[in-house]
């Protein structure tokens, strides 16, 4: 299924999950995130493609310097 239900359906999804993930943080606090996060996704997509690069190159980054041994001093 496609569509806007189907959109705000996930959207409520992931707000409840980020309230799991975050259950210090006051729920309209979560809320805002969610709104904001969504409202910049809803833009032409060209416009985040470096935004969603960096992310992805910096977790790739991230977990090759997590399985590279330490070398001794």
């Amino acid at each position: 299924m496609t569509g806007p239900d189907h959109e705000r359906r996930a959207l409520v999804e992931v707000e409840e999950r980020l309230r799991r993930r975050f259950p210090q943080l006051d729920a309209t606090v979560v809320e805002a995130a969610v709104r904001l996060a969504h409202a910049e996704m809803t833009g032409p997509v060209r416009d985040f493609v470096p935004l969603l690069v960096e992310r992805a190159a910096r977790d790739r980054l991230a977990f090759a310097l997590r399985d590279t041994p330490v070398a001794a001093s």
